[in-house]
């Protein structure tokens, strides 16, 4: 059961306020954090994929000695309280987990689900010498792959991707605002994988620009170039939460309608 937070004075009360459920919820922000060991694979992922999250985003560049979110969540909640915000990618390196990113979403103060994936393949914006999408722009999403509707693990894995780039809600969008898309492919693939702790399957992480070429009639012509960053991940460990705490997670709060 998730605990009953009572404010101690006015400005806490406004604080738990912001964080009770919404109708329309907010953008939420993403904090992004180097552990004690990361290399530089590790460090520009984390790098790259804070710019997509832009200016919705904080890219931690010290080194966290004391964060490991298996083993234990006092850091995440110091870093949850301290900055609201409820959605990390932590960044690891080690012989056990190397080139590893822990994407962690917390509710109420609890972990809500951890997804930890191994990169293979990695390359970073920099060796995209190609046209990048303004900050702030929402992306569109394109996910392929059984995977995403028959496996819990990769089905939650897609719900946190997309918690985390969705970007403002909005009732309509201009065609023009378009500018890139983020797509993610999962493979149940039989290709031999050097790391012995990976589920099975592959996820194929790209993301491309749209750009808009004279048709000779109304409607443009549509092309993608690919922008970077470039992964192919690999999923390993994960953990959800109880069944009350995502429930709770969910609820939305009822409207109070009023009569003429």
């Amino acid at each position: 059961m998730l605990k009953k937070i009572k404010p101690k004075n006015a400005r806490s009360k406004r604080a738990l306020q912001k964080r009770e459920p919404k109708i329309e919820e907010n953008v939420k922000k993403a904090i992004f954090i180097r552990s004690s060991s990361t290399n530089q694979i590790v460090n520009e992922a984390l790098s790259d994929l804070c710019k997509l999250k832009k200016p919705d985003a904080i890219n931690f560049t010290k080194k966290n000695n004391t964060i490991h979110p298996f083993d234990d969540d006092t850091s995440l909640n110091f870093f949850y309280e301290k900055n609201d915000t409820s959605l990390f990618v932590i960044g690891s390196h080690s012989k056990k987990r190397p080139n590893n990113l822990t994407f962690i979403r917390m509710f109420d103060g609890q972990i809500l689900d951890m997804v930890e994936v191994g990169i293979e393949n990695a390359k970073p914006l920099s060796e995209f010498k190609t046209s990048k999408c303004a900050i702030g722009i929402k992306p569109l999403f394109l996910f392929v792959g059984d995977l995403f509707e028959n496996s819990l693990v990769y089905k939650t894995f897609k719900n946190m991707l997309l918690d985390f780039y969705h970007g403002q809600t909005v009732k309509n969008i201009n065609l023009s605002g378009l500018e890139h898309v983020i797509s993610v492919t999962a493979i149940d693939s039989s290709e031999q994988s050097n790391d012995p702790r990976a589920m099975p399957g592959i996820i194929y992480f790209r993301v491309y620009t749209i750009q808009y070429k004279k048709s000779g009639e109304k409607t443009p012509r549509v092309e993608l170039e690919e922008m970077g960053p470039s992964y192919n991940f690999r999923i390993r460990r994960f953990k959800f939460a109880n069944d009350d705490v995502y429930k709770f997670s969910t609820k939305v709060p009822k409207i109070n309608k009023v009569f003429f």
